[in-house]
């Protein structure tokens, strides 16, 4: 119930925006009674909270996965299938990542957000820490990963939403890696 309540949350969210989601139209979409609803999300807050919640963690999933995959490779190859794992979990749903990125109150995702930011800059912090190649030019871990987590998290974020942004994807992400390297 709680899976179609959700899926019902995500579907009207999408389709009417964040200022039209209502838990009687959440309750229509899912063909169940609004009291059937309350009885596991006692508002529209919850429903939207637990849908960015899980999407958010889809992308942090998909993105610290690809890092830790890459982790002993060389900095260019790790950079790329990072930034390639993003845009692609980015890619997947841009309709919700509209809806969070520019229609949600900042309040109902910063905690996911910055927990997702978080995850990603512990693996890359790790990685800097210890992991470069002999030779390597080292920076201080934290300073390097929040500034690359960053960067590369808001650039993502405008290449995916941006209407016609004024590079290819494969441009893009020759650029992020080249940025996010030259930090190294």
């Amino acid at each position: 119930m709680v899976e179609r309540i959700l899926a019902a949350t995500r579907e009207v969210l999408v389709a009417d925006g964040y200022e039209h989601l209502t838990t009687n139209r959440v309750a229509a979409r899912a063909s169940i009674s609004p009291g059937s609803l309350y009885q596991y999300f006692p508002d529209k807050s919850a429903l939207v909270e637990e849908v960015t919640s899980r999407y958010v963690d889809r992308l942090a999933e998909d993105v610290v996965a690809a890092l830790v995959d890459h982790v002993h490779d060389d900095p260019t190859a790790m950079a790329r299938a990072t930034a390639e794992a993003l845009l692609t979990a980015l890619e997947r749903d841009r309709t919700l990542l509209r809806i969070v990125w520019q229609e949600l109150p900042v309040a109902r995702h910063l905690d996911d957000r910055l927990g997702l930011e978080r995850r990603v800059r512990d693996v890359l912090r790790a990685y800097l820490g210890g992991r470069l190649p002999a030779g390597a030019r080292r920076r201080d871990p934290a300073r390097t990963s929040w500034l690359i987590v960053l960067a590369v998290e808001t650039l993502a974020v405008r290449f995916v939403l941006d209407e016609s942004p004024p590079l290819t994807r494969e441009e893009f992400v020759d650029d992020l890696v080249a940025m996010a390297t030259a930090w190294l």
